[in-house]
């Protein structure tokens, strides 16, 4: 999947990492795994995740399962420049919430010869590429998918289907407002979802030319 050490002894640039997927698909299992791998090494290892993001806990990255490790919130990626400073391994998680300046942050740390370990979802619930997270995968050196298992057919799941009605592309949640769905699954529901929208909108339509029938 990733390589902690190259080659080329002399080469003294870094790389990225990037573990991507749906919701519940242990993206940020899988990041505390490297970075706890990392910390027993002795390397010196500095986690950050946007300040948005307080469903568990304000400063604690953790798991679905409850795992966690100490982190720092930032409101902007430009703060990971400043507090990544003598850092080995630099780790951000929900990446796609930050601004796109994650890009640029995450490839002069690389340049700087620091490993970059990334985590995020790389689509949101409408299925559309996620924030800045394509442009990481882009220029990553690894990039790992992770899957869910899908609560409908039990096949792999790489949808986040959103089951609340909020609209809004950010949307912090758990089992109550998301689900992990397959492709087969996923499309069935939006598929549901339009024709239940058709029929509200036709019964308005038809109320309104009842109403003006009656005047």
């Amino acid at each position: 999947m990733f390589l902690e050490n190259t080659v080329n002894h002399k080469e003294q640039f870094g790389w990225i990492e990037v573990i991507c997927g749906s919701m519940f698909s242990g993206k940020t299992e899988e990041l505390i795994r490297r970075l706890k791998r990392a910390q027993f090494a002795k390397q010196k290892v500095e986690i950050f995740k946007p300040i948005v993001d307080t469903r568990y806990h304000e400063e604690m990255v953790v798991s679905h399962d409850a795992n966690e490790i100490r982190s720092t919130p930032v409101p902007a990626a430009a703060n990971i420049r400043i507090l990544a400073d003598g850092c080995d391994v630099v780790a951000i998680d929900e990446a796609q919430f930050f601004d796109d300046e994650i890009i640029s942050v995450c490839n002069d740390l690389a340049n700087r010869g620091v490993r970059v370990i990334v985590a995020g979802l790389d689509m949101d619930f409408k299925g559309n590429p996620f924030g800045p997270m394509p442009a990481l995968m882009a220029t990553a050196e690894y990039v790992t998918k992770v899957h869910a298992i899908c609560t409908r057919t039990g096949n792999l799941a790489n949808y986040s289907y959103r089951k609340s009605k909020d609209d809004n592309l950010v949307l912090l949640g758990e089992t109550g407002e998301y689900e992990p769905l397959s492709r087969g699954a996923y499309y069935k529901a939006m598929l549901k979802e339009k024709v239940k929208k058709i029929q509200v909108e036709t019964e308005e339509v038809n109320a309104k030319k009842e109403t003006s029938n009656d005047e």
